[in-house]
């Protein structure tokens, strides 16, 4: 069985969290550099 002290579950709690957050800034910053690629290809089909 598990630990259901206060403690524990803010723990796990706190742990989901954070590992929520790093996907969500992998998923930002591929973003933005899938769009920086974008933008430069643009501006050397300009010149």
């Amino acid at each position: 069985m598990g630990d259901k002290s206060p403690k524990s579950v803010q723990k796990k709690a706190a742990q989901k969290q954070s590992k929520h957050n790093n996907s969500d800034k992998q998923k930002h910053a591929l973003v933005q550099s899938q769009q920086a690629t974008k933008a430069k290809l643009a501006a050397t089909k300009k010149k």
